[in-house]
């Protein structure tokens, strides 16, 4: 088992290391099943009010209601007005993306101090959403179980304590290194924080027709599925086969090209891939789930952020 593991790490950090795009724009993830409490957490550290800055850019997690809505409002702006979700009623009179699980997580936030919106207030650009496992498990579960098969990864590792990222976004004119970079920083001192073990999440790609989209899932499938260890499947109802093209056939650097930034973005980190796609068509996706286990994450990362997150402290 070792030995598999070893090589299926090895193989992702060799196809990460031809990537070279920044990481994570979009994401989604949501669903829900009931979650088994980790056997042991450890105590979470206390976070400092920000988590990062770069000039007039910021990176902390949303304090008020009123926060919330406002990253809410980005989702839509960026999940309906730019791209291909269908909207309810709901949040077309709203004019936010919402959903029951927004009580529940942390937002993360990006904010720019040099931008103010008409109350005076300073501009939100970017966000993530945060769900932990403890918190999971005491309401509905896990966002990306509607799609994947968790139980078994989470009985595999029932010492591990496991984040669920979700609702990335970044404002269009803010898709720079600077705020990627922040995105990251915060997150990764909440994972310090907060003893994280492993991340899990859905990332998408765009459009619904799997056929149109075999030479990136062919890709990610022949080179970066998750060992054993790690692995998760689509739920059988909702299954996408991703090995649609044989592996001799993947041009590398064609393939590479059609990968979102998200997915190229976690790669790099050191992320697997599950097994199996899932057509989500209310968003107009596929989508594919990532796992990444801290102690897998690229070295240069860890180094890069700092180990204790202190590369863009404020």
């Amino acid at each position: 088992m070792v030995k598999r593991v070893n090589a299926a790490s090895q193989q992702v950090q060799r196809v990460s290391a031809a990537i070279i795009a920044l990481p994570a724009l979009s994401q989604r993830v949501f669903g829900g099943i009931r979650l088994p409490m980790p056997k042991a957490l450890r105590p979470a550290l206390p976070l400092p009010e920000s988590l990062g800055r770069i000039g007039a850019l910021e990176v902390r997690l949303a304090v008020t209601p009123r926060e919330v809505k406002k990253a809410q409002k980005l989702r839509y702006k960026v999940f309906y007005e730019e791209m291909s979700a269908i909207p309810d009623v709901q949040a077309q009179l709203s004019r936010r993306d919402r959903d029951g699980f927004d009580r529940i997580c942390d937002h993360l936030l990006v904010i720019d101090h040099d931008t103010r919106t008409a109350a005076g207030e300073a501009a939100i650009v970017g966000t993530y959403r945060l769900l932990r496992q403890e918190v999971a498990s005491r309401h509905t579960g896990f966002y990306s179980a509607n799609e994947f098969d968790l139980g078994p990864l989470l009985e595999r590792h029932a010492a591990l304590n496991f984040l669920e990222l979700g609702r990335s976004c970044v404002l269009k004119p803010y898709r720079t290194k600077r705020t990627v970079e922040l995105l990251w920083h915060g997150i990764w001192s909440y994972v310090r924080s907060h003893g994280i073990d492993v991340m899990v999440g859905c990332a998408s790609l765009e459009g619904t027709n799997p056929d149109a989209l075999a030479l990136p899932l062919s890709f990610l499938h022949h080179n970066a599925r998750a060992p054993a260890e790690w692995s998760v499947s689509a739920l059988p109802h909702r299954r996408v086969a991703m090995d649609r093209l044989p592996e001799g056939a993947i041009d590398m650097k064609a393939a590479l090209k059609t990968l979102p930034p998200l997915i190229k973005g976690y790669l790099r980190l050191g992320a697997y891939i599950g097994d199996g796609a899932v057509v989500d068509r209310q968003f107009g996706t596929t989508d594919v789930l990532i796992v990444l286990p801290v102690a897998s994450i690229n070295e240069r990362y860890v180094n890069h952020y700092g180990v204790d997150a202190t590369r863009y402290a404020a």
